[in-house]
């Protein structure tokens, strides 16, 4: 049963990029901001102190089931 939030695909994609980014993530003034601010809101990313979104734990999951289709 899927129980996850849907996500759009621009957002499938900020997300393929915030995980390529690696640990320096990604600037809050990007053109996919409004995406990382959902990413965000979904506790898939985190804003650093120095206006840079980063992939959480839970973000590293997603990426993992949702774009490289690995199982859980």
């Amino acid at each position: 049963m899927w129980n996850e939030p849907y996500l759009e695909t621009c957002c499938r994609s900020a997300l393929h990029r915030l995980k390529l980014s690696g640990h320096g993530g990604r600037p809050a003034d990007a053109p996919d901001a409004p995406c990382l601010n959902r990413l965000s809101h979904m506790g898939l990313a985190c804003s650093e102190g120095n206006d840079r979104f980063i992939l959480t734990g839970a973000g590293h999951a997603r990426h993992r089931t949702e774009i490289l289709k690995l199982p859980v």
